[in-house]
């Protein structure tokens, strides 16, 4: 399974973005897909993720409200709408894939694409 992100880029404070995520190989509706970020100096962080077959979601704390995740299975893609954007949230935007249910661990993934940079500017 290769995971490929787009999406990434410079935006200002307030401002919104949207991350795409595509798989190829697989049975993409078989694996549970998160987003993780990592920010310069710091431990990668977990973000949200939308579970294999009830497509039900879970977030981490530092993006609840503000972000929303969501997939579409034909596309076989997922994807991470990033709202109200902070400085904060500049980081690495990591999307991951796993055969199993919900986690929020990293080491529980066992597919990762290769990044794609977020900037939020104050």
């Amino acid at each position: 399974v290769q995971l490929v992100e787009s999406g990434g880029g410079l935006v200002q404070a307030g401002d919104s973005l949207r991350l795409s995520c595509t798989a190829s190989g697989g049975i993409f509706s078989s694996y549970t897909m998160g987003w993780f970020r990592q920010a310069p100096g710091k431990e990668r962080e977990f973000a949200a993720c939308v579970i294999r077959s009830s497509g039900s979601t879970v977030y981490g704390n530092s993006v609840k409200g503000r972000f929303t995740i969501s997939r579409d299975i034909a596309k076989r893609t997922v994807y991470l709408q990033m709202n109200s954007l902070e400085p904060e949230d500049t980081a690495v935007y990591y999307c991951a894939g796993r055969v199993g249910y919900s986690t929020t661990r990293e080491d529980d993934y066992t597919y990762w694409g290769q990044g794609t940079q977020v900037t939020v500017s104050s």
